[in-house]
């Protein structure tokens, strides 16, 4: 939404990330969870003497992660949000800090795709947004897969309609 002036401003945006980000999300954290739990009891084995504080600590990466696995992705998907309008992407992303961007049409330099193997498996895709910003990179992850690409295209062919560059 702009303002009388033609200036872009902050507002929350209006589509939410597809809802298989919520697997995706737990799996992320289960893989996380347990790549550590190895990582943490494998030492264990070739060191008696710190097996008991080692598989201890893994006990606890789990129970830990149990939890966070259930709640922490129900939580992203109702605060990760996209939108692309004709003269911006707004984004709003963050766990416990919620962070809201705006890139405007004149400042995007590329858009990408990038699909993990874990999000191919769920057919969801992270689009990438490249802008003249110090900022960095606009991302939106958990994006159906042909959606992220029917954007990175519609982003691509509204950038060249735009006459100026904001670089």
């Amino acid at each position: 939404m702009t303002t009388e002036a033609g200036q872009i401003r902050l507002r929350p945006p209006g589509n939410r990330v597809d809802q298989r980000a919520i697997p995706w999300w737990r799996w992320q954290l289960v893989l996380s969870a347990v790549t550590l739990a190895v990582l943490l009891v494998v030492p264990g084995i070739f060191i008696p003497p710190a097996r008991f504080w080692l598989v201890l600590a893994a006990v606890a990466v789990v129970v830990i992660a149990v939890p966070l696995a259930a709640l922490l992705p129900l939580w992203w998907y109702r605060v990760h949000r996209w939108e692309v309008t004709g003269t911006a992407v707004y984004t709003r992303t963050g766990f416990f800090f919620q962070e809201s961007r705006i890139a405007p049409m004149s400042r995007i330099q590329t858009v990408d795709t990038e699909r993990g193997p874990l999000q191919q498996r769920f057919g969801l895709a992270t689009l990438i947004i490249t802008t003249a910003s110090s900022a960095g990179e606009v991302t939106v992850k958990g994006l159906d897969g042909e959606v992220a690409a029917e954007l990175a295209h519609r982003l691509a062919d509204i950038t060249k309609l735009i006459p100026q560059d904001a670089t």
